[in-house]
């Protein structure tokens, strides 16, 4: 059958792909399918066709797969929160663990790696600690809204659809966060709908109201809430924050940022203390950290402590070894190891996360952890330092060849590498498997109802 863009088709979905889609194949053509998974039987429509394979989107959900489910989200499968809520959790969790095992097979082209079962993440709803709302002053609507009067099409405040930057919904609650940030979020829009400010206008640039970015604290159960606005103006998001802080004894922080330009981040220029303090405090296992509205936290703080574990399982630490912390970021990872090692000395790019790894660790009176600022491409050849164990923790892209190259010449005797990408952590063991053999990969489920999965491998020099 040849396939074209347009044209309907029926599939039987036998396998799910990295990125969530679920996989057919019609005449040995590798078919995509978005909101399909393995042993669905559905009529498709192909939005994409390309030499090596095709897109495709559910049009009739002819037999469901058994392992599929009813979202408890009203947003599943518009937007892209968390797009595999339709699949079983524990199903979720076994699509993932194959995920990384394919992933070293094909790419790193390593074989016989024991990949564990995905360790779940104790909550698979309102988990994460940190959610970020977008002002648009165009509502995209929902199939039931289509037509409807009275439906604002002008305003929303929420959560985009897949793929865009300019196609927001107004989001009335969203399953991810704790409940109480649902009634925050509606506060705030109920107030911003009331206001004389203008929301922002995705394609014009221009409007006051930005960003809403709400902080939860597990440890200490209590909430910031940050107004991200395009210029300063306190006299009008100052009311905000006052009416928040007499609703909600919870919120102990609410700051404003100013952000100016043009690009689709929350992050402002500078910021302004509206009420309360200026920053939160969390807890992984033992461990207290200052969150500020910008720091970099890990967005599932019990799933955090049970992906550290295993973090510091893996390095087999002694109490005398010194380690290196690569891509240390806000020192977390180094401070939970603190206790059992002789030194961490931690690389990151990033000066305002050494700036607060510096901090945490005076918040926990951590003495034996430092940290250097700069491109590890280029510090990390300076080092003379001669680690015992490497924590090896990068961004998605994963590692640059040099510093790939410069690992190789450290030698540590074991790597414990951690990735949130399973693709480029195949690719990164790949190159170092002729000096390193993979002992164990353990996944850790930080994001149910997402197909994204962390991993933690087990590396000992050969």
């Amino acid at each position: 059958m040849k396939l074209k863009k347009g044209q309907l088709v029926e599939l039987e979905i036998s396998g799910i792909a990295y990125g969530g889609k679920g996989i057919a194949r019609v005449d040995g053509l590798a078919v995509f399918v978005d909101g399909a998974m393995p042993l669905d039987f559905v009529i498709a429509r192909i939005v994409k066709k390309k030499k090596q394979y095709a897109e495709a989107r559910v049009h009739t959900l002819v037999k469901p797969s058994p392992f599929r489910i009813t979202p408890d989200c009203m947003y599943s499968g518009f937007c892209g929160g968390c797009k595999w809520q339709f699949i079983d959790y524990e199903k979720q969790l076994e699509y993932k663990q194959q995920h990384v095992a394919e992933s070293i097979e094909r790419i790193g082209l390593i074989h016989d790696v024991p990949v564990h079962p995905t360790i779940s993440s104790p909550l698979t709803f309102g988990y994460r600690n940190k959610m970020e709302f977008s002002c648009s002053d165009r509502r995209w609507l929902l199939p039931d809204e289509m037509g409807k009067e009275g439906i604002d099409v002008n305003f929303a405040l929420g959560l985009h659809v897949p793929g865009t930057f300019y196609k927001v919904l107004d989001t009335g609650s969203c399953l991810l966060q704790p409940e109480l940030g649902n009634h925050i979020l509606g506060d705030v829009r109920t107030f911003i709908k009331a206001s004389d400010a203008t929301v922002y206008g995705l394609r014009s640039h221009t409007g006051f109201w930005r960003f809403l970015m709400l902080r939860h604290s597990v440890a200490y159960d209590q909430w910031m809430v940050n107004i991200v606005s395009a210029k300063e103006d306190q006299e009008t998001v100052q009311p905000l924050a006052v009416q928040l802080m007499d609703k909600y004894p919870k919120i102990v922080s609410v700051v404003n940022n100013i952000a100016s330009s043009k690009a689709g981040v929350a992050i402002g220029e500078y910021e302004i203390s509206l009420a309360g303090f200026s920053c939160i405090k969390d807890k992984i296992g033992d461990m207290e950290f200052e969150i500020s509205a910008n720091s970099f936290f890990q967005t599932n703080t019990l799933g955090a402590q049970k992906l550290y574990n295993t973090i510091k399982e893996y390095a087999v630490l002694s109490g005398q070894d010194t380690v290196v912390d690569l891509y240390s970021g806000t020192g977390a990872i180094a401070i939970y190891l603190a206790d059992c090692v002789k030194e961490v000395v931690g690389m990151e790019i990033v000066e305002s996360a050494v700036a607060d790894a510096v901090n945490n660790c005076q918040i926990n009176s951590v003495t034996n952890c430092r940290f250097i600022l700069g491109d590890i491409k280029k510090s990390l050849s300076k080092l003379n330092v001669r680690p015992d164990v490497m924590i090896i923790d990068p961004p998605r892209v994963g590692m640059h060849k040099d510093v790939v190259g410069r690992v190789l010449e450290m030698a540590p005797e074991r790597i414990v590498y951690v990735s949130c990408n399973p693709a480029t952590m195949a690719r990164d063991l790949g190159i170092l498997k002729e000096s390193y053999r993979v002992l164990e990969v353990q996944p850790v489920d930080m994001f149910p109802h997402t197909y994204h999965i962390e991993s933690v491998a087990k590396l000992e020099q050969k």
